[in-house]
């Protein structure tokens, strides 16, 4: 928290103790989800910015793949996972129609 402001601390009851292990087990499954994501799709803008449409189009079943899989673990929107997967086909595509 920024300093100078007063922490609340829960009473240790043993369903707040138990909400917050739930709570530390979900951030740690969504930090693990989240990550795997930006792994795919940064991966996939490296083939991308290197013009490298052959790697590029290897990628994009596995990055598709990955953000359905987040779509489906509700780590991601599916708004936000559509909107993620509508961009880097457009460049994968404005890419193909250079090369060719």
């Amino acid at each position: 928290m920024p300093q100078g402001q007063a922490v609340k601390i829960k009473k240790k009851k043993k369903s707040v103790l138990k909400n917050i292990r739930q709570s530390a087990k979900r951030a740690a499954v969504n930090r693990m989800n989240r990550t795997r994501v930006r792994t795919a799709i940064r991966r996939m803008r490296t083939a991308l910015s290197a013009h490298d449409a052959a790697g590029a189009e290897k990628l994009a079943s596995e990055t598709y793949s990955e953000l359905d899989k987040a779509i489906q673990k509700r780590t991601l929107t599916e708004n936000t996972a559509n909107r993620y997967k509508s961009r880097l086909t457009l460049a994968l595509n404005s890419l193909k129609t250079k090369k060719a």
